[in-house]
């Protein structure tokens, strides 16, 4: 059975600020690896992030991340946001901080 996908408004926001080109590509992958099996690490593309408990996975898209976590109860992934690799550092560094 298929996950649903949630899109935060924060992740809209992001994805309105990404060229379409782009913007399609992180589409088709969310699509594509969220949509059946979102907690399958692989060594490039998903990883669990340990640190923290929310986001608690990313997933690789060329030069952006989408961070997301899953509710397996609800069969849901929440797409929190979606930035550039550039962007994702200081993000992760802000989310660790909360800690």
């Amino acid at each position: 059975m298929p996950f649903e996908i949630d899109v935060t408004q924060e992740a809209e926001l992001d994805l309105d600020t990404i060229r379409p080109y782009h913007r399609n590509q992180i589409l088709d992958g969310i699509e594509t690896h969220l949509r059946h099996t979102p907690t399958r690490e692989s060594r490039s593309r998903i990883k669990s992030l340990r640190l923290l408990d929310s986001p608690a996975y990313r997933l690789r898209i060329g030069d952006f991340r989408v961070y997301y976590d899953v509710d397996e109860a609800t069969r849901t992934v929440t797409v929190l946001r979606v930035l550039s690799k550039e962007v994702s550092l200081s993000y992760l560094a802000e989310m660790e901080k909360d800690l």
